[in-house]
């Protein structure tokens, strides 16, 4: 009995982790980027975007390709702004008002603190400087 319930166990196990997720093709994404730095209080934030033709993963409906997102962003600061070394960091959703929910959070949290006084210097980057370009899934 100790068997059978050992071997039902390893083919349920087998069973649960072969299930792969695919890549699905979305139409559209709202988009924006984050950019801050150890070393500096300069925040760097992206306008939402709607970026066209993305891939997500059909079982955790994450966004496939987010560092090449970010690495966009990142090449933009470092040759455009002359900004090195920068973290960042791409947020999504599938609908303009969660994205501008994130946004408004985001932007809150380095706009004021309890004092309701800034310690960031906050700039914004508006769609006419840049744009997030869309990554093709057989790349990675």
């Amino acid at each position: 009995m100790k068997f059978i319930r050992l071997t039902l166990m390893a083919l349920l196990m087998t069973v649960a982790t072969a299930s792969h997720a695919k890549q699905v093709l979305e139409p559209h994404v709202y988009m924006f980027g984050f950019s801050g730095s150890f070393t500096d209080s300069l925040i760097y934030m992206t306008d939402i975007q709607d970026v066209q033709l993305v891939w997500m993963d059909s079982k955790t409906k994450f966004l496939i390709g987010r560092d090449y997102y970010s690495e966009q962003l990142k090449t933009f600061l470092s040759e455009q702004k002359q900004q090195p070394n920068r973290v960042c960091v791409v947020f999504f959703a599938k609908s303009k008002k969660k994205a501008e929910k994130q946004f408004l959070k985001l932007r809150k949290k380095y706009l004021t603190n309890k004092k309701n006084t800034s310690s960031y210097d906050v700039r914004y980057i508006t769609q006419q400087e840049f744009k997030f370009e869309p990554v093709d899934a057989n790349e990675e």
